[in-house]
């Protein structure tokens, strides 16, 4: 039995009405002349004319024989229940279907939006404007001005980016990108790789491993260095058992005292840039620049959200040991500066020390010029002028 979605199959019949017998013309014509004969014509005209027009209209032949064919298929059980109706029985079918899945997919979606509400803005979790942001191209080469201001905004635990123009940088150390290698300076493809990589584990193992973040000993980077540097290997061992104002491990770790800060989630936003070039000593040197930022809160149980801007500047190199007395696949560090924005520049205990919105001053106010932490497109300073920062 077909639905009413597809057409029925009629049979075509002839349109042509049944020929009147003689009998029904003639007396139809003896009743015309009867009534002709007591009203005037006028009368009698008007008087057709009215009911003419007001008579119902007798269906064609074909019309009933139509109506005929679907009375008797009706009889016969071959039109579906309620085929009358139309369109009407199949929007109720419709709609017998369609509210089940409907439910389903309701149900759906109230498991979700309770599993995830961040996921709905205004019911906790980021905000909406924490999932349109996509991440700055990467750094090729220096930038020539400061990133322009943010819209202003206070960070919150759920986005401890908010106002800050990191806030679309790359996240931790997928923005720590080497460039292609290739052979200079006598050095192979394959030792230039070498080089590039030792320095990314290095930047990674210094600003981004948590376990050197929360202020224990960095030994996975320390292990990069080369022991046959031995000056500069003892002063980071010294500076970070014995921390003093000349002896600061922060300038080579980034670290924060665990018993006083944490940091907010679990992303650092990085940005910058790595190069290589032909090194003095037989080998190939590589130079990084890469800023960090780091979103932090109190232990003390408050919510209260600031950030701590570090810059770093690494120069590096791998000798050739068959030239100098060093380690094969070990690091030399030639330069290393950083630039530390928002921490107590009055502390030296070898941790960072980020100052809140809602700290009083408790010593005397900065004597070194405000800077922006943000530009970096000006020489990293080695100036030891306590200064403040212009932004967070």
């Amino acid at each position: 039995m077909k639905g009413l979605s597809e057409p029925l199959e009629l049979t075509v019949v002839s349109d042509k009405p049944d020929k009147p017998s003689e009998d029904s013309s003639s007396n139809s014509a003896n009743s015309e002349n009867s009534a002709n004969s007591e009203v005037p014509d006028d009368v009698w005209e008007q008087f057709k004319r009215s009911a003419a027009q007001a008579a119902p209209k007798e269906p064609s032949a074909r019309a009933r024989m139509v109506s005929e064919r679907l009375r008797q298929q009706e009889a016969r059980g071959e039109l579906p229940e309620g085929w009358r109706t139309g369109p009407l029985w199949q929007e109720k079918k419709r709609g017998r279907r369609i509210w089940p899945v409907l439910g389903v997919l309701v149900a759906i979606a109230v498991v979700i939006v309770a599993l995830k509400p961040s996921l709905v803005p205004g019911l906790g979790g980021a905000s909406a404007d924490t999932a349109v942001e996509s991440p700055l191209p990467e750094e090729t080469a220096a930038p020539t001005a400061a990133p322009s201001a943010a819209a202003p905004a206070i960070p919150t635990l759920d986005d401890p980016f908010a106002g800050s123009p990191a806030k679309n940088w790359a996240d931790g150390k997928a923005a720590i990108v080497v460039p292609k290698a290739k052979a200079v300076g006598g050095k192979s493809k394959a030792e230039v790789t070498q080089a590039l990589e030792l320095t990314r584990e290095l930047l990674i193992s210094a600003n981004l491993d948590r376990a050197t973040l929360r202020g224990d000993y960095p030994k996975a980077a320390m292990d990069l260095l080369d022991p046959k540097q031995p000056d500069f290997v003892s002063h980071l061992k010294l500076s970070l058992s014995k921390p003093g104002d000349k002896q600061d491990p922060t300038s080579m770790f980034s670290r924060f005292d665990p018993d006083e800060i944490r940091l907010v989630g679990d992303v650092v936003k990085v940005r910058g840039r790595m190069s290589f070039k032909a090194g003095d000593h037989a080998s190939v040197a590589v130079h990084a620049d890469y800023t960090f930022v780091y979103p932090v809160v109190r232990t003390d149980g408050t919510t209260e959200v600031t950030r701590t801007i570090v810059r770093r500047v690494l120069d590096v190199e791998i000798p050739d040991p068959a030239k100098y007395q060093v380690t094969p696949g070990k690091l030399t560090v030639l330069r290393y500066d950083r630039d530390a924005g928002n921490s107590d520049c009055a502390v030296d205990d070898g941790y960072f020390h980020p100052q809140f919105p809602s700290d009083a001053p408790t010593s005397a106010p900065p004597s070194g010029p405000t800077t922006d932490p943000y530009d970096r497109s000006k020489d990293i300073s080695d100036a030891k002028d306590c200064g403040t920062v212009s932004r967070v």
